[in-house]
């Protein structure tokens, strides 16, 4: 099972803002908020939460999402959801999303085949 350190996480979310908000990684910290110090938007926010899910195999309700304000809390949630799930996402960086298998079959359902 893959483990991500908490240095992982928060450098892979780093990149992944400064990449899509066009910022240098340098501004960015754990206590630097979304909206406020980084002027994300509603758009912004959804794709962070869709590459935590596809990358970690994390699942984030609405409401959670609304309740992570700075890059820390995004760190803190990955860590304390993505026990199961980094096993299954098999990379370890934002592009792309999870490893599929060769054959097309998604990892989870490669056993069972």
């Amino acid at each position: 099972m893959t483990e991500y350190t908490r240095a992982q996480v928060f450098a892979l979310i780093r990149a992944h803002l400064a990449d899509e908000l066009d910022v240098e990684e340098g501004v960015i910290g754990e206590g630097t908020r979304f909206k406020e110090d980084l002027e994300a938007d509603s758009l912004d926010l959804y794709t962070l939460v869709q590459e935590l899910e596809d990358t970690y195999g994390v699942s984030m309700s609405d409401e959670q999402a609304a309740q992570i304000v700075t890059v820390g809390q995004a760190v803190d949630f990955v860590l304390a959801h993505a026990s199961a799930g980094a096993a299954r996402a098999g990379n370890g960086g934002f592009s792309g999303g999870p490893a599929e298998p060769a054959n097309g079959q998604r990892s989870e359902d490669a056993g069972r085949a």
